[in-house]
């Protein structure tokens, strides 16, 4: 009534009424009334942009991206807002003018133009304020400008034809004005999709290759064509790393990790503020005299209660306050969708009955088909903005859960660190982080789902009544169906991941202990145990896909089960019930739509829960209690009472442990230096560790001054330069650089490394020997020139010469550090006399404490353990023997990396030194010039080969490989199985559509029941097909994934020891869990869901060609594009998912890496440039994700558009031929078509999904073309079961290379040695002593000669045949994850009165019977659980048990303490009497009574013969004795 009064000049009733049907809708020319045009059409506009205004400028007003300067763009676009309102306003004034001449028009000319020139104002307002606050280009604005510009097409429209009506007056001023409005508006509309020049000081502008998303205009953001740049440069090569670009700043870890810490902090905070005091009330009260047991269990309640009440910190509500805001945006996007989703159902109702009302006029087709392309249109843009936002957000969720558990791994104490292993640690930040990312694109399904159904239902309802309730029966008993399959799906994972877990920690061990299973050929033992662990996981497997086959079937024929159900109901329930094409198709329409949400349910609450674990998980690794900062008061270096200061100190491993160390009282005064003694495990290692604040102290007070360095037991090393090992963060200074790579004894090591100290070393130093890694580890303490030094035996695993040289140069009062305060742990004996103070420990108390001297006048506990050893050897001083020193790590000669094979060198490396064998003893006189090798060498060498990520298409042959795994028959099967399934689809549909065009008899239809009968069959046979080829494609994928397992397996196994050492294990496991589980888990439904997509296409393409035979003439077309978008896609999808996926593996391996060394790092006090490298570690990975989610959305938009343009055709098509058509083939046509985007989008995903993972069969495939090494057991050669019955061993002109390209190792060794002898070999490192065993294993083939035992060539038999009947006691100790017995016995051959005997003789009995579990004691993984003595003591009985005539000993003696070498020498010595044994000796004086002794050097034998014989030589062996004092 108000807008009709607005539109009545008094008197005259010309423009009296808003609306006339007859005016706009039945006629063939329609239009709107004046009214409507001067009334509705301006005021959407206005309405639109005063809404936004409000929100949008607070918006601005928050995010302020820099001050843009004026250009020429803004300048134009404000003078045209400016223009626009003197024109709105002229128009203003003249009707004032014609008020003044009596001419007495309708009020709303008044009201139009001054509402629309506020309007104008405001928006030239924005412009600028937009301009200020730095946006690039404004959608807001930009959407503006459209509406007006369509409500002005339409006003422009009616006044055109209103002049050509030749009668009709025209108001001439306001025409012109409104040409002048309607141009403007255009010209606006055009500059708004420029974007403006980036605002100052931005990032952008110092960005070498900034994100162009902020730049682009709106258009290009909204339908993502601002990446199309690099979709191309990746369809023309390859993409690298070098063409993605920068992460924009809100994405970055700096910006969002600090945010969700701190929301944390406060989160956490809030729940701590109960009094801690509690905790310790039992530990007095059982102190007082009256310690009463009620008394102590009251306490112990006391403890309990309040944790009960405290709330526990709600990890959820912190993640929510970090990224909610953002995220809130994508709940306006959802809602339009989901409403627009049932716009395609309804303007399909009204196409039909377009069809079938002969009289309608054409133009009302035309108008449905336009809309309907119009809302599919706006559909696929919101969608996509709604799954960008989904995306982003989870991306920076997932940034900021890795940040912040990094930041929370630095900080926890060692009690916290044992309940969460380093495996689920980095499982926090690789799974758990990733479902939260997954759930972030899900989670708006819990209210957008049940909308969706209710909102279908009600639309059904109205269009087939009551009989819908049938159907919707059908689809609620389909629900729990589903949730059960779901349900059990989750257990079988569940036990399929233990199995997995399993798997993949054996294969761990197997691959870091394959050296130790190839020398004892233990291969098929452990081969067999994973193949029954893989037995397991198949059996579940196996039931997985018998459900993975139900749930295929319920979901593929749900909706037909449900529109079958309908109709029946809906046809049978009265006569009068007529199903026209109208009811039939919008309802499926509509039961399409349904199947989505129902689906979907039960998939995200599945998703949810695993989201609310993995939630639950996260939490409780934040709260884990963090070390004390302040139990240890570090002050700045003064004067007073010492330089460490320990009184009454009591420290324990964690809170409610035991305390490891008893009061604890010590005092170091600055710069001197101590030593600190004790049998294996009194506490030695835990007391530096307290000294460091890394255990918990229980009471008593502890300074230490001054900044502190940390050389640990079992060194760290990073996988860096070795310069920047030394360097660790710190200013590189060159000349202390290289004092300290002297005094380390670095030197020679360095020249030998191929590229000097810029040499990377591997993961764990795999590179490195163990006394290289030790010595780096100590330059890096000794480079960082801190105030305090704590060594934790440094020098047990260096030579004794290099342990001497250290002492002097480093160490000892005459060293670098001799200013500085020292606390030194060690075994050697000989370094005592230098100490200023000597600390005795046992069982965690200092029992003794005093300088030598004054310790041996004590004549307690130390002088006895020194008299034990000294007596045997001349005087103290001189005499280094006895350090136990030996261990250079592994068999590989110190630094000269023999086996671990580095690649070929280059050509101007080769006459250089680096691989002439030649590093005799000068090297410490070289210059240190040599630090810098020639720059050719620099880059040239690489030890690992990284996990490469391959390029281009993946070959078809992948394909037929997967195609042969699985069995050629049932692949052929299985398609044949589709096809079956889609042509009952097909017809199914194609006779309902014939059904709905029966004539209509009496108000009833004919044969209603044949119909009903026929379309029920078709469906029938349609689920049966479904179900057998979802069947055989699960139990295809099962076979397949067997066989390619069982083929990894043994082909790895079979690996030569030098492939293992080229290859990191990191790629190998990765080929065992990440390749193995997608070939099981991931292929088989993608393949299942690529062919139903493909099918779908081409159902829906033929059906559409039956109905409006003339879309022939576009769907090829369009097929082309849609291809050639998709090859676009594929090309960067694909190596942006490489791109991705290898540069994830630096995060996590730094991560490793980090909490492995995260005492040193704590110690050094690192921890701000180790969370810095992490962070740019996640970016770099993150900067990969972010360009491959938004081509995702590039791509769904671009196929959408294609699927609209089928959906415009479709529809266009049957409105031109609507006098051909029956009401059935336009709606069965268009209803397909409606589908068909969904459809090439699912096609899309699909293939390029099946194209990422089928990767993974290539890349297991990669590993069986390796070379192999020799077979194991030859039938024909194999020797006598007694074979060798006397062990003599001969060397017949023996050579030996680790590679083709490389010069020999050894060269022609020519020895003969009898039974029974006891052989020592010596030579200084990197003379060829360990390569000597390895010839004897033929874990390197014999370059030339042969090796005879007894009289057979080993070259001639199997390797297990050789290699079980001699034994060897290797350097390392490894030890499998397994119980005691199977490390003793891995085959079950030996009874358990054998074992128990080797036991006996290797001095464990005692404490094997100690254990609870005696024989059946698990191991840990790597043996973690025993000492590294005693594992070196399981391997002897190893040795015991396997009683070889061979016995090959790789100085194992390194890491026992004295009293222990004693031990296993004598055993060796009476056990091994009438064997052949051959010592590989670090220090001399354990074989000085051996029968003759092979001097080695250079790979040559130098000298041979009995040890006294060669001492009067005056020889090598003469010198090297001299060297460790027994001459």
């Amino acid at each position: 009534v108000i807008l009709n009064s607005l539109c009545t000049s008094n008197g005259n009733g010309d423009h009296s009424f808003i609306t006339d049907w007859n005016l706009t809708w039945h006629t063939e020319n329609p239009d709107f009334t004046q009214c409507f045009q001067n009334t509705v059409l301006v005021w959407i506009p206005c309405i639109y942009l005063w809404v936004c205004f409000p929100v949008y400028f607070l918006y601005l007003r928050c995010h302020d991206r820099g001050y843009i300067q004026m250009s020429n763009l803004n300048k134009a676009k404000t003078a045209l807002g400016l223009i626009l309102w003197i024109v709105c306003w002229a128009d203003l004034f003249y009707s004032f003018w014609e008020r003044s001449q009596n001419i007495f028009q309708a009020p709303f000319f008044l009201v139009r133009p001054t509402v629309l020139g506020i309007t104008m104002l405001l928006a030239t307002f924005l412009i600028q304020y937009e301009r200020i606050k730095g946006v690039q280009s404004s959608g807001v604005m930009t959407i503006f400008w459209l509406i007006s510009l369509v409500c002005a097409i339409v006003v422009f429209r009616s006044k055109i034809i209103h002049a050509l009506n030749t009668d009709a007056e025209v108001d001439a001023f306001r025409y012109a004005t409104f040409c002048i409005y309607f141009v403007l508006l255009f010209v606006q509309l055009i500059l708004c999709c420029f974007p403006e020049r980036p605002p100052l000081f931005s990032e952008t502008v110092n960005d070498p290759n900034p994100c162009p998303e902020f730049s682009a205009s709106f258009l290009s953001r909204i339908t993502f064509w601002w990446i199309t740049g690099l979709m191309v440069q990746g369809y023309r090569r390859p993409l690298e790393a070098k063409d993605l670009w920068s992460l924009n700043k809100e994405d970055k870890s700096e910006e969002i990790v600090p945010g969700l810490a701190r929301n944390w902090a406060k989160e956490w905070a809030k729940t701590k503020r109960q009094p801690l005091n509690m905790l310790y009330s039992p530990k007095k009260q059982q102190k007082s005299s009256s310690s009463s047991g009620d008394v102590t269990e009251e306490a112990e309640a006391l403890i309990i209660k309040p944790s009960q009440k405290s709330s526990e910190a709600s990890l959820f509500k912190v993640l929510y306050k970090t990224f909610g805001p953002y995220f809130l945006m994508s709940f306006l996007f959802k809602a339009a969708h989901d409403l627009l989703m049932f716009a395609g159902p309804e303007i399909l109702k009204l196409l039909i009955n377009f069809v079938n009302n002969k009289a309608a006029p054409n133009w009302q087709g035309y108008f449905y088909t336009g809309l309907l392309f119009v809302c599919a249109c706006l559909q696929t843009l919101i969608l996509h903005q709604y799954f960008h936002i989904c995306f982003v957000t989870g991306m920076r969720l997932k940034t900021a859960i890795v940040g912040v558990i990094y930041r929370k791994a630095l900080v926890i104490t060692n009690s916290a660190r044992k309940t969460s292993t380093v495996g689920e640690i980095v499982n926090l930040m690789s799974v758990d982080a990733q479902r939260f990312m997954d759930l972030a694109t899900y989670i708006n399904m819990i209210w957008s789902a049940p909308l969706q159904v209710i909102l279908a239902l009600y639309l059904l309802w109205q269009n087939l009544g009551p009989s819908v309730l049938a159907g919707v029966a059908v689809m609620i008993l389909l629900v729990p169906i589903n949730a059960v399959m779901a349900m059990k799906t989750k257990t079988y994972q569940v036990a399929q991941m233990k199995s997995k877990d399993n798997r993949i920690k054996l294969m761990n061990e197997i691959l870091n202990g394959i050296k130790v299973l190839k020398l004892y050929a233990w291969e098929l033992a452990f081969r067999e145990k994973v193949l029954e662990i893989r037995q397991k996981e198949l059996k579940v497997l196996k039931k997985s896909a018998y459900l993975a086959a139900m749930a295929t079937f319920t979901w593929v024929c749900a909706p037909f089960l449900v529109a079958l159900s309908t109709f029946a109901v809906y046809v049978t329930i009265d006569k009068k019930n007529v199903l026209d094409a109208q009811k039939a198709f919008v309802s499926l329409a509509l039961f399409n739509i349904l199947r989505f949400p129902l689906n979907m349910l039960p998939m995200v609450i599945s998703s949810i829960v695993e989201a609310s674990v993995s939630l639950k998980r996260l939490r409780v690794f934040l709260s884990h209690e963090e070390l004390d900062p302040d139990s240890i008061i570090r002050g700045p270096v003064t004067e007073a009472e010492g330089c460490i200061v320990v009184k009454n100190a009591t420290f324990s491993w964690s809170k409610n442990d035991p305390p490891s160390l008893n009061s604890i009282n010590f005092t170091v005064p600055e710069g001197s230096l101590v030593a600190v003694v004790g049998q294996v495990g009194c506490g030695k290692s835990s007391l530096l560790s307290a000294l460091l604040g890394e255990m918990d102290k229980k009471e008593g007070y502890v300074v230490v001054k001054g900044s502190v360095a940390y050389v640990p037991q079992q060194a760290w090393v990073q996988n860096a330069t070795l310069e920047d090992n030394v360097i660790f963060g710190r200013e590189m200074n060159e000349s202390r650089y290289k004092r300290v790579i002297e005094a380390c004894a670095l030197l020679p090591d360095i020249e030998i490394l191929p590229t000097g100290d810029k040499t990377e070393i591997g993961e764990k130093g795999v590179n490195l020997s163990g006394g290289q890694k030790q010595r780096v580890s100590l330059a890096r303490a000794v480079y960082c020139n801190a105030d305090v030094y704590l060594f934790d035996d440094p020098l047990s695993a260096v030579d004794a010469h290099v342990g001497k040289h250290i002492f002097e140069k480093v160490i000892g009062p005459k060293g670098i550090l001799k200013n500085k305060t020292r606390v030194l742990v060690t075994h050697a004996i000989n370094y005592l006399p230098q100490m200023d103070t000597i600390l005795v420990m046992s069982d965690g108390e200092i029992s003794e404490m005093g300088s030598y001297q004054e310790l041996l006048k004590q004549d307690g506990a130390f002088a006895e353990f020194l008299r034990t050893y000294a007596n045997a050897e001349q005087s103290m001083e001189n005499s280094d023997t006895n350090s136990p020193s030996g261990k250079e790590g592994k068999p590989i000669e110190n630094g000269a990396l023999v086996n671990e094979a580095p690649p070929p060198p280059p050509p101007s490396a080769l006459n250089s030194s680096t691989y002439s064998r030649d590093t005799g003893k000068t090297q410490h006189q070289s210059s240190t010039a040599e630090l810098q090798k020639p720059l050719a060498e620099k880059n040239s060498w690489k030890l690992t080969e990284a996990d490469t990520a391959k390029t281009g298409r993946v070959k078809a042959t992948v394909y037929w490989e997967y195609m042969k795994a699985i069995g050629l028959f049932i692949s052929f099967l299985s398609i044949f199985l589709f096809m079956c399934n889609h042509i009952a689809s097909l017809s199914s549909n194609y006779w309902l559509s014939l059904w709905t065009d029966d004539p209509v008899i009496n108000g009833t239809q004919q044969y209603t029941n044949v119909r009903l009968g026929v379309y029920g069959a078709l469906g029938i046979s349609q689920g049966i097909a479904v179900f057998g080829y979802s069947m055989v494609v699960s139990i295809g994928g099962i076979f397949a994934s067997r066989h390619l397992h069982l083929n990894l397996l043994h082909n790895v196994l079979r690996s030569p020891m030098s492939f293992f050492e080229r290859t990191p294990s990191g790629n190998l496991v990765n080929r065992f869990s990440k390749e193995i589980d997608t070939i099981d888990s991931t292929i088989p439904p993608i393949i299942k869901m690529f062919m139903g997509s493909t099918f779908n296409v081409i159902g829906a393409c033929i059906i559409i060609l039956l109905a409006t035979p003339i879309a022939a003439v576009i769907i090829p077309p369009l097929g082309l594009v849609y291809l050639f978008v998709q090859r676009f896609y594929v090309a960067t999808s694909r190596q942006l998912k490489r791109l991705e996926s290898v540069s994830r593996s630096p995060v996590y391996s730094h991560f490793n890496e980090t909490l492995l060394g995260v005492s040193v790092i704590r110690a050094f006090e690192e921890q701000k440039r180790f969370i810095k490298q992490n962070d740019v570690k996640v970016d770099e990975n993150q900067k990969a994700y972010y360009p491959s989610i938004v081509a995702n959305r590039w791509l769904a938009v671009r196929l959408e558009y294609v699927g609209n343009c089928i959906v415009l055709f479709a529809a266009l098509f049957a409105v031109i031929a609507r006098n051909k058509l029956s009401a059935g083939l336009v709606g069965l046509s268009v209803s397909y078509s409606l589908q068909i985007t969904a459809y090439l989008n699912w096609l899309v995903r699909m293939s390029s999904e099946l194209e990422t993972n089928i990767v993974a069969v290539e890349r297991v495939k990669e590993y069986a073309e390796m070379e192999k090494e020799a077979e194991w057991s030859i039938e024909q050669t194999a020797p006598a079961s007694t074979w060798p019955t006397e062990g003599k061993v001969e060397f017949r002109g023996y050579g030996l290379r680790y590679r083709e390209d490389l010069d020999l190792v050894l060269k022609n060794i020519n020895v003969t040695i009898n039974g029974g002898e006891k052989i020592g070999i010596v030579g200084r490192t990197g003379a060829g002593k360990s390569s000597l065993t390895l010839g004897l294993f033929r874990i390197n083939e014999a370059a030339e000669g042969e090796i005879i035992i007894d009289g057979i060539n080993i070259a001639k038999i199997g390797l297990h045949d050789l290699r079980f009947k001699i034994t060897i006691i290797p350097q390392d100790p490894i030890l499998f994850s397994g119980s005691l017995r199977m490390n003793l016995d891995p085959f079950d051959q030996h009874s358990d009165e054998d074992i128990w005997r080797s036991l006996e003789l290797a001095h464990l009995k005692n404490f094997v019977s100690s254990l609870p579990d005696k024989l059946n004691h698990e191991c840990a993984e790597g043996g973690e659980n025993l000492s590294v003595g005693q594992r070196q003591l399981v391997c002897l009985a190893r040795a015991l048990l396997r009683k070889s005539k061979i016995l090959v000993l790789d100085e194992a003696t390194a890491a026992v303490d004295l009293e222990t070498d004693k031990l296993i020498q004598s055993t060796i010595k009476s056990q091994f009497e009438e064997c052949t044994v051959l010592t590989i000796a670090h220090r001399l004086n354990t074989i000085m009574d051996y029968t003759r002794v092979l001097v080695l050097d250079r790979g040559e034998v130098v000298e041979c013969g009995s040890p006294d014989h060669l001492l009067q030589e005056k020889g090598i062996f003469y010198s090297m004795a001299k060297d460790s004092g027994l001459v």
